[in-house]
């Protein structure tokens, strides 16, 4: 039991004399920190992880090096870009009897945190955001990205355009040829006749990635998150009572949009505070069977 255990990986030679441009793990569980002003929570994410492999003759990296490091990071206070680099480094210095020079990992995670209600004082409920971060260590020079995923309602500019109008002429039709109306009037048609049309909505979501700094303190995960919800304006509510659901119907109402018009509204909240912001979204039509989308 005492005589050394064979590696392959370090014996044999590669059956054909090639570099490969990444090897490495996909989806291992790791718990991780994310810390921010006013949020701490212990997260669960998974790890993808590789390291380039540019000497031809070796034949397999060393997995579980790469194991060991991401649980290095786990052990870690808090997230951070620092700390990130560090583990990467770390990876590429334990392969350095395979020619390793870079070193790349993404981490997938659900942020979770509550959300109050709209009007109701006292309720809120708990809402996850899908949170990517891409970190690369290349050649010396390292790079992090940040992609958060948020939910929100759109409503159709054209679908309300032609629910006003059939609206209108609704209301015209039942007063047609009286000379005056009185507001009562008016008031008690529309309470029974308010949705003879109602323009479409539909949940939707927005994909927004950024860099972030080497150098940058914390992550910045809600604060991304909050510059983007306030740019849409109608992020998805959580826990809510009619009265929050009415403010919603309200916010719904004064905030139409085409996917078109998400797209720029976000891209116009992070240009000139956000390094090379992409984003994507996406409306989940409720009138057609497939989605509507745009790139920003």
């Amino acid at each position: 039991m005492l005589a050394p255990l064979p590696d392959v990986s370090l014996t044999d030679p590669a059956p054909s004399l090639s570099p490969l441009q990444w090897v490495g793990m996909q989806g291992i569980d790791l718990p991780v920190t994310v810390a921010e002003p006013g949020y701490w929570r212990e997260l669960h994410a998974r790890a993808d992880v590789q390291v380039d492999l540019p000497a031809a003759h070796v034949k397999g990296i060393h997995m579980s090096r790469l194991y060991r490091q991401l649980d290095s990071l786990a052990e870690e206070s808090a997230l951070s870009a620092l700390a990130l680099r560090h583990a990467l480094q770390a990876m590429i210095d334990s392969h350095l009897d395979c020619q390793s020079r870079s070193a790349r990992l993404r981490l997938s995670l659900d942020l979770l945190t509550q959300r109050p209600a709209l009007v109701t004082h006292d309720l809120s409920g708990w809402k996850s955001y899908p949170v990517r971060l891409d970190a690369t260590l290349a050649q010396g020079v390292f790079q992090l990205r940040l992609q958060v995923g948020v939910g929100y309602s759109s409503t159709c500019p054209c679908s309300a355009a032609l629910s006003r109008q059939l609206l209108e002429q609704g209301f015209l039709q039942a007063f047609a040829g009286e000379p005056l109306v009185e507001p009562d009037q008016v008031a008690s048609w529309l309470r029974r006749h308010g949705t003879l049309a109602t323009a479409h909505s539909q949940r939707s979501e927005a994909q927004v990635s950024v860099d972030l700094a080497c150098d940058a303190p914390d992550l910045g995960i809600l604060p991304l998150i909050a510059r983007v919800e306030q740019a849409l304006g109608t992020p998805v509510q959580t826990a809510v009572k009619r009265a929050d659901e009415q403010a919603f119907a309200a916010l719904n109402g004064r905030n139409l949009m085409f996917v078109e018009d998400a797209a720029r509204r976000i891209q116009a909240a992070l240009e000139g505070s956000y390094a090379q912001p992409r984003v994507h979204v996406r409306h989940m039509e409720s009138l057609h069977p497939h989605d509507a989308v745009s790139w920003a």
